[in-house]
């Protein structure tokens, strides 16, 4: 049997049936890596070519030595409550429980060990970027990565056909009806104190509902059931309800460890992404642009 030149020569470029063969993967595995710029290639000579130089060094970046006595952490997506993403873990195969309890929690959870993958959209009041200085503060060592999953669309929820005439956040304070809010940790709760701040008010001075949200569809059903006037939620989680946009390019992001983002659950999840089943989910919730979804904004 021939030896293929690429397994002896370090300057070889390989094509994708080389790469493939050389990493175990499926082709159409390697196809979905380079249109989401998580490999090494060029396509300098018209086609796409793999230095295996590059390729051995990024492999060597992907290598985690394994933590003597520490179970692998078990098969869950922790964090921020996302209607599509739990959707589309459900709906993908991916395996994944989900245990959603906040941005913070979850990011807590991913550290020890307790979940696989975390979602957040966690805003850092002073530059106004979301998630980075999060996951930097939180995440020791050189670990993890971050992937883009969608921007989306926050405001207020209101009753259906805003009956009380709501015209934004100050003026609902101002007239002091009752706010649906989030559990501590929440992005979204952190978000609207930081769109309070900016109003020049505090959370102190919000009238609010007897008891927090832990979810969006429960700060929804608040209002439904007339226990709250207002609250800052997803444009996908309002249904019937009325709606004031306030930040339409939040960004909710997912993190993991680089070797968990090749293992099969985030693989079946990027790759159900993909299908027009997904993309017809999104549009029809609203208030998603998942234009960017799978790029990488964070290489720990």
């Amino acid at each position: 049997m021939t030896t293929p030149p690429w397994r002896d020569d370090a300057t070889a470029l390989m094509t994708t049936g080389e790469i493939a063969a050389y990493l175990r993967l499926r082709e159409r595995t390697i196809y979905e890596m380079v249109s989401r710029q998580t490999i090494p290639f060029t396509r300098a000579t018209g086609k796409l070519l793999f230095p295996r130089r590059l390729i051995d060094a990024w492999l060597e970046a992907q290598t985690e030595l394994p933590d003597a006595g520490i179970a692998p952490a078990p098969p869950i997506y922790a964090g921020s409550n996302d209607p599509l993403l739990e959707w589309a873990l459900r709906q993908s195969g991916s395996g994944l429980a989900v245990l959603a309890r906040g941005s913070t929690q979850g990011l807590d959870d991913l550290v020890a060990g307790r979940a696989v993958l975390a979602g957040l959209h966690l805003i850092d009041p002073d530059s106004g970027r979301w998630n980075l200085a999060a996951v930097r503060a939180h995440l020791p060592g050189s670990r993890h990565v971050m992937i883009h999953w969608a921007r989306r669309t926050q405001g207020l929820l209101v009753a259906q056909g805003n009956p009380l005439g709501i015209t934004g956040l100050a003026d609902a304070v101002k007239r002091g009806l009752r706010f649906a809010i989030r559990t501590e940790g929440a992005g979204s709760q952190r978000l609207l104190d930081v769109l309070l701040a900016r109003e020049g008010v505090s959370r102190a001075a919000l009238v609010t509902a007897g008891r927090g949200a832990q979810t969006h569809a429960d700060l929804a059903a608040l209002i439904e059931t007339d226990e709250a006037d207002c609250g800052l939620g997803l444009q996908s989680a309002a249904g019937q309800l009325g709606f004031l946009p306030l930040i339409p390019d939040e960004s909710f992001d997912l993190v993991m460890t680089r070797r968990a983002y090749f293992e099969a659950p985030m693989q079946s999840l990027l790759a159900f992404a993909q299908s027009d089943a997904f993309q017809k989910r999104a549009a029809h919730l609203g208030g998603y642009d998942i234009a960017h979804l799978g790029r990488v904004v964070w290489n720990g």
